[in-house]
């Protein structure tokens, strides 16, 4: 079915953002694997077009794009050259941007913001810790106020551009007696005393996108770094996690599309006994229901990107986008994988890489269990 939330504005967009995968990441794709990191020069490249801004004001450095869609396209774009492209930059433009323009001061924006929009400040962010998972409200990382400033200890791990990151979103526990009312946020910066970072970690995919411990031992940090008001943290993560879950959807959904058309490809040129392999009616009707799964699960992301837009994404729908669009992204290339028989074992082809970056999406951004506890509780349960 036509799609019908984009504009011409937003195709032009599109075109722009295709043309800047095809030049500046597909030629460099395989270094990316190898050395599991996207160069700080593809960033600055991004950065250069305006694609890191899309939501900061254009007084900090930002393109301003106001309006969700755009941040979209983007991750669609980047969705299909690879899950993790569409990952590390997401982390940045679509996931820590919110927090960096709504929950800072003047003076913190114009520190961070132009170096964020340009690609020379990569950022993450630390919410994930080795014994809490998706349970954000029983974090153990502190901070204690000393005077000025605030002294950090704890840990987080599995953190997207953990390692390269120049700055770091970090939830603290700040008043424990509060549980999840005592959690604070802070901005770490790299070279800041007793802030170290482990291994890249090896993962089963997305290579291209380094993943990291982050370790923070007695690091002192200004109190002109904390973000939003103190013991407000847990607030301002869930205020934005519908962001980054309808995020997470737009490119579960897009990275399994791409995939799916080059399966599609695949077996109209191969052949079995004499015929093509899509060509098989067992074949041929699985082709119909992938497609049909890709198709229905678009529109309904499609409606949560517009009502984003419009500021009406709701948390529950937002986790049904997440949850739905991961499990069909899942389902999609694990029969994609089977199409392409022994060849879809083979990490050099595309489909395999793809069924293994894919894995993560049913874990990360709260896992699809955490999704359907939330979306039961709605239901009164």
């Amino acid at each position: 079915m036509k799609r019908t939330i984009y504009t011409e504005d937003h195709e032009a967009f599109r075109a722009s953002v295709a043309e800047f995968v095809k030049r500046s990441i597909e030629p460099h794709a395989e270094r990316f694997v190898e050395q599991r990191a996207i160069d700080r020069e593809t960033w600055q490249a991004a950065g250069e077009l305006g694609y890191l801004g899309l939501g900061v004001p254009e007084e900090f450095g930002g393109s301003d794009a106001g309006d969700y869609r755009f941040n979209a396209v983007l991750g669609e774009e980047l969705a299909k050259a690879s899950a993790a492209l569409a990952s590390s930059f997401g982390i940045h433009y679509d996931v820590c941007a919110p927090y960096l323009v709504e929950l800072t001061t003047d003076e913190q924006k114009r520190r961070w913001l132009p170096r964020f929009c340009t690609g020379e400040l990569i950022t993450a962010i630390g919410m994930t810790e080795p014994s809490g998972g998706s349970d954000l409200a029983a974090l153990k990382t502190t901070a204690v106020r000393d005077g000025d400033d605030w002294i950090i200890n704890g840990s987080k791990t599995f953190i997207t551009n953990g390692f390269n990151a120049d700055l770091v979103i970090v939830a603290a526990r700040t008043s424990p007696e509060k549980k999840a009312k005592g959690i604070t946020l802070f901005a770490v910066e790299n070279g800041m005393a007793g802030f170290s970072r482990g291994r890249k970690l090896d993962k089963v995919g997305q290579p291209e996108s380094d993943t990291a411990e982050l370790f923070f031992d007695n690091v002192r940090v200004p109190d002109a770094n904390r973000i939003g008001e103190v013991d407000r943290g847990f607030i301002a993560m869930m205020e934005r996690l519908p962001q980054e879950r309808i995020g997470a959807a737009i490119s579960n959904i897009a990275h399994a599309a791409a995939i799916l058309d080059e399966t599609l490809q695949y077996a109209k040129e191969r052949k079995a006994f004499g015929q093509q392999i899509g060509s098989f009616q067992y074949n041929k009707f699985l082709f119909a229901e992938l497609v049909t799964k890709i198709e229905v699960t678009q529109a309904f992301v499609d409606q949560g990107v517009a009502a984003h837009a419009d500021g009406a994404l709701s948390a529950v729908d937002a986790a049904k986008a997440k949850w739905w669009s991961a499990q069909v992204q899942n389902d999609v290339l694990d029969a994609c994988v089977q199409l392409h028989g022994g060849y879809g074992y083979m990490r050099e082809y595309r489909v395999a890489r793809a069924w293994m970056d894919a894995r993560v999406t049913k874990i990360w951004a709260g896992s699809n269990e955490i999704m359907k506890e939330l979306i039961g509780r709605d239901l009164g349960l």
